[in-house]
């Protein structure tokens, strides 16, 4: 198996685990009404998107494959920024 095919797998299983993640924060804020929730649903789901972009960069857009780095970097930190709030949102 080549590095390609494995980075597809892994970026597969990142997708839908990272959407099940996101799927169940924002249903959980939606039954609880809690802000904290809705932000840490956003934080991971601008991280799982940011895999996606990524891949779509890489293996569909003739562009540089160092910017996926860059756009999965860039959503990576967001995310993360995001979920960091949604810990101390009342």
């Amino acid at each position: 198996m080549n590095a390609t095919t494995v980075v597809v797998a892994l970026k597969t299983l990142t997708l839908a685990l990272g959407g099940s993640i996101t799927f169940y924060a924002f249903k959980a804020s939606r039954r609880t009404g809690s802000d904290s929730l809705r932000a840490l649903a956003l934080g991971f789901g601008t991280i799982t998107l940011g895999a996606l972009l990524a891949g779509i960069v890489d293996q569909l857009l003739p562009l540089d494959h160092h910017l996926a780095l860059v756009v999965e970097s860039l959503c990576t930190t967001l995310g993360f920024a995001v979920i960091l709030v949604s810990l101390y949102v009342d």
